[in-house]
């Protein structure tokens, strides 16, 4: 009887536990394999989307903050993670009972030391200044659409000491500024006068605090530049200089609120390199929602048609060009494909809510003229061609109603001058 009341017991525990937390790799969207970068980048994520700044009177965004803070203080460090992953959530209270980890955490202390900052968004907090790049993306990639992700050089706060410039994390109170960051100093003008200014601390530089062992990672600096990657989602059909802003993901410093990272999208040049597939519509040209390309015509077929063209476009399907027998092709001819250009951007893209609209192709017709020719054949071509003029061809000269004869006029002419 006590055997099974006592595994009764520990069924309710353990159903508590199952019930009572939500799984931390869960609760961040990772899988129980997820790198310390995943781990960041999940937490970086969700912090800001429940941040209570930005979900006021939100009791359920509120706790979803704090319990993805709770989740990122587990699975970063090496030591809890190891236990929670073969103890759980139970296990990991008794390490933090036992004094082998921090108990308790500010959620926003944990948002303060990964973004920079006192941990809120609010108006009073210093903000760090936007950072604007451009990042060039192929034609194609704005008729398709895609998912990609870029690199940027971007200012972190120093994971080694995090953002104190401490090897051990003791910082303290500059001497020589008492904290203030700046000194009083007097410069005598002559004798008797002296001017009193404000100068920036030159020990400190400024910042108020003094650091005896410089971290090893950041010389003390609080912050170090590396490599970001950063997600860049381009929508189907967004126009050249589409604005894209990530809030809060430009420099991190620990003085400052990040700013917002704003990445403009910019048409890359073609390139053949670019084309693997040997994509036509690679170098179309883009203007807004049209594109334009130049199709090469022969003399021959210029004047006697009986041609056809498949065109490749940007997503692989094939826009057919042709004419029939005996169809002339003038010079500089534009023809209007209509459907075959840009899609049109649009909020809800192509879904059972809108049907993705879509611009125009315009093919400009150019006639390469032949360099050189057979003698035979020219001379015969020059007959027949004699020949057709004089029977039903165009005078151009006569037609245009330009006089026939030049007439030269001299380049001193005379003047009478009348005499006072």
């Amino acid at each position: 009887m006590l055997f099974g009341r006592t595994a009764l017991l520990c069924l309710v525990a353990l159903a508590q536990l199952a019930f009572g937390a939500e799984d931390y790799y869960n609760l961040l969207g990772i899988s129980k394999q997820a790198s310390d970068k995943q781990i960041k980048s999940a937490y970086r994520r969700l912090s800001k989307k429940y941040h209570p700044d930005k979900n006021p009177n939100d009791k359920t965004a509120h706790d979803k903050f704090v319990e993805v803070a709770e989740a990122y203080e587990a699975l970063i460090d090496g030591e809890s993670r190891r236990i929670y992953d073969q103890y759980g959530h139970e296990g990991l209270k008794q390490h933090k009972q036992q004094g082998g980890g921090q108990q308790g955490h500010d959620p926003f202390d944990v948002f303060s030391r990964f973004f920079g900052g006192g941990g809120h968004f609010n108006q009073q907090q210093r903000r760090g200044p936007n950072v604007d790049l451009k990042v060039k993306i192929p034609l194609r990639d704005f008729y398709n659409g895609r998912t990609t992700e870029f690199q940027w050089d971007k200012q972190e706060i120093c994971e080694r000491c995090e953002g104190t410039g401490a090897a051990d994390g003791h910082v303290d109170t500059c001497s020589s500024c008492h904290g203030h960051g700046v000194k009083l100093v007097r410069h005598q003008l002559a004798p008797g006068m002296f001017q009193q200014v404000q100068m920036q601390c030159d020990v400190c530089g400024g910042r108020g605090k003094s650091i005896k062992h410089r971290c090893p990672v950041c010389a003390g600096q609080r912050v170090v530049r590396k490599p970001t990657p950063v997600s860049l989602t381009v929508a189907r059909g967004a126009a050249e200089g589409t604005r894209l802003v990530y809030d809060n993901e430009a420099d991190a410093s620990p003085d400052y609120v990040a700013g917002d990272l704003v990445v403009t999208l910019v048409e890359k040049e073609p390139d053949y390199a670019d084309n693997p597939d040997r994509v036509d519509g690679t170098f179309f040209r883009r203007k807004g929602d049209d594109l334009y390309w130049r199709e090469v015509l022969s003399l021959r077929e210029a004047l006697f048609g009986g041609w056809s063209r498949n065109l490749t476009h940007m997503d692989g399907h094939v826009v057919r060009l042709a004419r029939g027998p005996d169809e002339v092709v003038q010079f500089g001819h534009v023809e209007t494909v209509a459907g075959e250009g840009m899609p049109r951007w649009h909020e809800d893209g192509d879904s059972v809510y809108h049907k993705t609209q879509f611009g125009n192709l315009f093919v400009e017709y150019a006639v390469v003229m032949p360099d050189q020719m057979d003698a035979k054949l020219k001379k015969e071509l020059r007959g027949v061609w004699d020949k057709w003029i004089k029977k039903n061809g165009v005078d151009l000269h006569k037609d245009s109603g330009r006089p026939e004869k030049v007439e030269m006029r001299s380049d001193q002419e005379e003047h009478t001058h009348e005499e006072l």
